[in-house]
């Protein structure tokens, strides 16, 4: 559980990269900054839900 929370804070860190690389128009940094939201978005939240679900049952 606790590296789904630091996998989601690296998440929310990438976002302002994403901003970031928006302002300065750099489309490689946009794309990797991106998958990087993406990927540990998706498992940071999906390992939340798995540990939530799995406590209730």
């Amino acid at each position: 559980m606790v590296l789904a929370i630091i996998f989601l804070l690296v998440a929310i860190v990438c976002v302002f990269g994403v901003f970031r690389s928006f302002k300065n128009r750099n489309f490689l940094a946009i794309f990797f900054s991106g998958a990087s939201v993406l990927l540990f978005g998706w498992f940071s939240i999906m390992t939340i839900v798995s540990e939530l679900s799995a406590m209730g049952s």
